[in-house]
């Protein structure tokens, strides 16, 4: 056996049971990334700015470790589960309702159902079918 593959064993014996990177946890190394560009090119021009980057990215990278070889399971998936919901889930269905050429969306003023129908029926009335309110608009 190789020392690449000894390696590659003990760090598999240390992950065991830890959480790994999960969805958060790329996009929190994504920001890092991003927050130390941003500290390279303010750098050269304020010394404060590039401080408080500096700063909340080490204090970020720090977190995502610390979620990263956490046992607390349970936790980390609420957050992940948290963040899949609240950010990722409705930035993907905004995409998918500006793809589709077949139907409009309305949402209702009252309970903020998303109601899709058909394009080109012209002037209608939508009965939002959580709270009963209609909606009226143009397909």
């Amino acid at each position: 056996m190789s020392f690449f593959q000894k390696m590659g064993n003990a760090f598999s014996r240390f992950m065991y049971g830890r959480n790994g990177v999960d969805s958060l946890g790329w996009a929190s190394l994504v920001a890092v990334l991003l927050l130390d560009t941003a500290e390279l090119i303010v750098r050269s021009k304020n010394e404060t700015a590039q401080t408080i980057l500096a700063t909340a990215s080490f204090l970020l990278m720090v977190w995502t470790l610390f979620r990263m070889f956490s046992r607390n399971l349970p936790k980390r998936r609420s957050e992940n589960a948290w963040f899949l919901t609240k950010i990722v889930n409705p930035l993907k269905s905004q995409r998918a309702r500006s793809r589709d050429k077949d139907h409009k969306y309305f949402t209702c003023p009252q309970c903020r159902t998303v109601c899709r129908v058909p394009r080109g029926k012209g002037k209608i009335i939508i009965t939002c079918p959580k709270c009963g309110t209609s909606i009226h608009g143009k397909t």
